[in-house]
């Protein structure tokens, strides 16, 4: 029988992982266990889990967003499905319910993405309290049909554990340091397996919250550094690569003469540059990303 696991990792955010995971509680269908994966003991105040309606594990791991959910995959049957939530991504009340029926209808997708309302990632971040209206507005889409991807989007990715399991796959642990085009990375491997689907009936909004986020110069040099390397391991094509890193480099070197307020345009910038001399001098990788922190 399938069990419908749903997985938070976290690091340094207590309050938005808190009003995320109690929200939780208004989807139709509860999640059968809720793992909220924790890189510190003050990631997550233990009286923000009572009283919920459906069981709450949380279980520790090395930091890092590659790390984290790899220790919930450790927590998995054969026949879960589980979903991976950012800590601040918040879902439409039929979420749970809706993503259960699409999987039983469609046996042959092994991961599915919904579709985000709102991205509070590409500005200053949205409140909990407009998401949550948001969420609450009627919407029908006119055509609910699943629609095949190259990947799934990391901030909510459902995947079934049996491909994960029979293959032992798991989320690149060499992106550690900066996860970003992890969702990438992991989809194209679980695409040997069965469809990747976007579905427009799954719904959430992702609020963007900066708290806890890291500086400029980190995310500067992954935007380079990542896509190189997931090149040169066959899990993302080239067009796609020189696609992601004309358009950073151009966003950052424009941007960077007025900078927005809540994005370190000048250390993405010197993020990339170094990256890119780095890739000159044959000594890129994604564990570089050691020596900025």
């Amino acid at each position: 029988m399938m069990g419908l696991v749903v997985s938070i990792p976290t690091t340094n955010r207590p309050l938005v992982v808190a009003s995320t995971v109690r929200d939780i509680a208004r989807q139709t269908r509860l999640p059968d266990l809720m793992l909220v994966v924790v890189a510190s003991d003050t990631d997550i105040d233990p009286a923000a889990l009572k009283d919920l309606p459906f069981p709450v594990r949380v279980i520790p791991s090395e930091r890092g967003l590659v790390l984290q959910r790899n220790t919930a995959l450790q927590h998995l049957g054969r026949d879960d499905v589980l979903l991976f939530l950012d800590d601040d991504f918040l879902m439409a009340p039929d979420y749970l319910q809706t993503l259960e029926r699409l999987l039983a209808q469609n046996p042959d997708v092994v991961m599915v993405t919904g579709t985000v309302l709102e991205d509070g990632i590409h500005g200053p971040g949205l409140d909990f309290g407009h998401a949550q209206r948001r969420l609450a507005e009627p919407s029908a889409p006119a055509d609910p049909a699943l629609e095949d991807i190259y990947n799934c989007y990391g901030c909510n990715m459902a995947v079934r554990a049996r491909p994960l399991v029979d293959h032992e796959i798991r989320l690149d642990e060499r992106l550690k340091l900066y996860a970003w085009l992890e969702d990438v990375d992991f989809s194209r491997q679980m695409a040997a397996h069965g469809r990747i689907v976007k579905s427009p009936e799954l719904r959430g909004v992702h609020l963007g919250t900066k708290i806890g986020r890291s500086k400029g110069v980190p995310l500067g040099y992954a935007q380079v550094a990542n896509p190189l390397y997931l090149l040169s391991k066959g899990t993302m094509s080239l067009r796609r690569v020189l696609t992601i890193l004309s358009r950073n480099l151009i966003s950052n070197l424009v941007k960077s003469l007025k900078p927005e307020p809540e994005i370190d345009r000048w250390g993405r910038l010197k993020g990339n540059l170094t990256a890119l001399a780095d890739l000159v001098r044959g000594r890129m990788s994604p564990e570089r990303l050691l020596e900025f922190k």
